[in-house]
């Protein structure tokens, strides 16, 4: 990688980190005044702290990068996108339930995506005080200091964020053994965690939006986890359907094993 493009990624990811922490804040502030609720299409609940977010960082990054592409959450999506050498990735609040419930446990993650792969990511979790970011090559930090995903080498009981009803489910041709099981709103946040070391992975077998995913992506790989969906394919972003199948993010002896299980289940959608 040469010096040109190490510079562009370094800029990229000082204009997404400062501009993650005045979202951060911005969305506080809303919670404290107080914030409307209602439901999307679907069921799913948006605030106006998530509207808010969203323009503020819209107007932050397109002004500084107006040649980029932009995918949101909370943005109507247009093909444009499909045409522009980087795109910034968004979700303004990720964990938005947990944002209601005053939890800590949600975030606002970017992504900076070129030619379908992440190359400059941050994750900002304003409740807990924890960023934590990448660059392509550059590894994994959180608050400033390297991180690394655990060592773990055995599934019996490692540390995972996933939903017990589905490891319990008697869908799995082979049972999983005894593990710690967590959960934590936040998608990009689970994501976040497995790459710091704190969990040994994290699984979902549901389709996964590019904004929910995208920064753990480069996040976790930097810091040495292994992300796939649960056939064990990488993801590619900014496609025409911005979504992934599933998600297995590991501690990188434990993505073979978690893939002995997973991969019995089909694909879809």
């Amino acid at each position: 990688m040469n010096d040109a493009v190490l510079n562009s990624l370094d800029a990229d990811l000082d204009l997404i980190r400062s501009a993650v922490l005045e979202a951060g804040a911005l969305a506080l502030s809303e919670r404290e005044r107080g914030v409307k609720t209602w439901a999307k299409a679907g069921g799913s609940p948006v605030t106006s702290a998530d509207i808010a977010v969203d323009n503020l960082l819209k107007d932050r990054l397109l002004s500084a990068r107006p040649d980029y592409g932009w995918l949101s959450e909370e943005t109507p999506d247009t093909p444009d996108r499909l045409d522009r050498e980087r795109i910034f990735v968004v979700d303004p609040i990720d964990g938005t339930v947990a944002f209601m419930r005053n939890k800590p446990w949600w975030c606002v993650p970017i992504a900076v995506i070129e030619n379908g792969r992440p190359v400059a990511a941050v994750i900002h979790a304003p409740s807990l005080n924890e960023t934590f970011e990448a660059t392509r090559g550059g590894g994994a930090r959180l608050n400033g200091r390297p991180i690394t995903a655990s060592d773990t080498d055995t599934l019996e009981d490692a540390s995972m964020l996933a939903d017990a009803i589905l490891i319990q489910s008697p869908r799995w041709a082979e049972p999983w053994p005894p593990m710690r099981l967590e959960k934590r709103n936040a998608i990009a946040y689970r994501m976040a965690l497995v790459a710091a070391g704190a969990f040994d992975a994290a699984v979902a077998m549901g389709a996964k939006w590019d904004w929910d995913i995208a920064a753990g992506d480069l996040i976790a790989r930097e810091a040495g986890a292994r992300v796939t969906d649960h056939h064990g394919n990488a993801w590619v972003f900014n496609q025409a359907d911005p979504r992934q199948a599933s998600l297995v993010c590991s501690a990188p002896a434990l993505h073979p094993l978690i893939l002995e299980r997973t991969r019995a289940i089909p694909q879809g959608r």
